[in-house]
């Protein structure tokens, strides 16, 4: 597929994954996706649970528990990207996050506009589920680069380190 020049939505340059390696794959990037929720999950569920003598993240009644786990899944996803460009499970399959206009790590504000934009508004009740599901499935009809809506908010693209 062509990639689209001039007037793009990233400053119109003809080509920004030029030099960088392939896009990562849809089918790696929702197992990485599935496997970083398991690794906060159950940390903070286990957590919840001696603690507060009970949890059931399903609860609607429980969604103040639910807040703290999204609030964790943005701190986890947060750190990792803008200190190292990949979460555990995107190192395992293979996969970082890139800056579009030059294939650098999301240091700073981008990384953690990514990961806000991904973790919170799942907090909010109703919509923000509704909201969770659009963005993680917006890469399976974007084009050219597969964004999600969090990868659009802070213009970053993933890629295969293989």
């Amino acid at each position: 597929m062509a990639i689209p020049t001039g007037g793009d939505l990233y400053g119109g340059a003809a080509d920004p994954l030029a030099g960088m390696p392939p896009l990562g794959g849809l089918g790696r990037r929702l197992v990485a996706r599935i496997a970083d929720g398991l690794i906060v999950a159950i940390p903070v569920s286990v957590i919840m649970l001696l603690s507060l003598g009970g949890y059931d993240p399903t609860d609607p009644d429980d969604t103040g528990k639910s807040s703290a786990t999204q609030i964790v899944c943005f701190a986890y996803e947060g750190l990792m990207i803008t200190t190292r460009g990949q979460t555990m499970s995107k190192k395992l399959m293979k996969l970082r996050v890139a800056m579009l206009n030059n294939g650098a790590n999301p240091t700073g504000q981008p990384g953690w506009f990514r990961a806000g934009t991904y973790a919170l508004p799942q907090i909010v009740p109703c919509c923000g589920f509704l909201f969770w599901l659009v963005n993680i499935l917006w890469c399976t009809w974007d084009r050219p680069y597969r964004q999600c809506l969090h990868d659009k908010v802070a213009k970053t693209v993933v890629v295969s380190t293989e």
